[in-house]
């Protein structure tokens, strides 16, 4: 099973599994998810080869949906559902294929589209790091700068460090070798009926327009956000904006 963070304890809402983006782990989304577990206890997830889950030789979008699956059912059967980029197709995948288990869902700035671009230049940048001459969490970050990393991912990144063993919590050869499958999105035919809610960062252009389309033949019921000056990490650039916003929609 995934390695999982529990927030707070069962109230009579229902609970709440967070899913983090490529490269990221439950502990990115620690202060967004101690503000909401005043309300209801929240479960945030470290998916497969990140943070201290399983390392495994796939990574397609139907086998995380199952991952996410099998928290939820250890925990009361049904959640509200939040997942961000790569956890935002998770999470949709989720609700399609088991859409009894999915409450209410919200996806963060991602859409159920296939991308162009990739990420893989992390992954070189990552791979480049000397850790004979890493100490410290800073000299991994000096060492990223020199590959042109800018500072606010050196910071996102180094939180996957594992230091004492010298090297990083992220599984990098699988991420790299199913990397077009995580740009892209299984075709599906499957609609999900329930409330979900499209959060997006007004200066991100992940979910356009033209996507809604595709979104609403999916999740036909959903609604769409954005929260003004935030990017692609929405949550990280606005915190507040993005708790306010899940709070509504999840109490609505």
């Amino acid at each position: 099973m995934l390695n999982y963070i529990l927030h707070g304890t069962p109230t009579d809402k229902p609970a709440l599994l967070v899913a983090h983006g490529l490269y990221g782990s439950a502990r990115n989304w620690g202060v967004i998810c101690k503000r909401l577990s005043d309300e209801r206890q929240v479960v945030a997830v470290d998916l497969r080869n990140h943070g201290q889950s399983p390392w495994t030789e796939s990574h397609s979008y139907p086998e995380m949906a199952e991952d996410l699956a099998e928290v939820i059912a250890a925990n009361g059967g049904q959640m509200d559902v939040i997942g961000h980029s790569m956890g935002g197709k998770t999470a949709m995948m989720l609700a399609l294929n088991h859409p009894e288990m999915v409450h209410r869902l919200i996806v963060a700035d991602i859409a159920p589209v296939p991308y162009t671009h990739s990420q893989i230049q992390f992954i070189e940048a990552m791979r480049s790091v000397d850790f004979d001459k890493v100490e410290r969490r800073p000299d991994v970050e000096a060492q990223l700068a020199e590959v042109g990393v800018d500072p606010a991912l050196q910071s996102f990144f180094t939180q996957s460090l594992d230091i004492p063993n010298k090297g990083w919590r992220l599984n990098l050869d699988t991420l790299a070798r199913h990397m077009p499958d995580i740009m892209s999105f299984p075709e599906t035919t499957a609609q999900w009926q329930g409330s979900a809610l499209f959060l997006s960062g007004s200066n991100s252009d992940y979910v356009r327009r033209e996507d809604r389309e595709t979104i609403l033949a999916r999740f036909p019921n959903a609604r769409f956000a954005k929260i003004p000056g935030a990017g692609h990490w929405l949550h990280a650039e606005k915190p507040r904006e993005f708790e306010a916003n899940a709070r509504v929609f999840l109490n609505a």
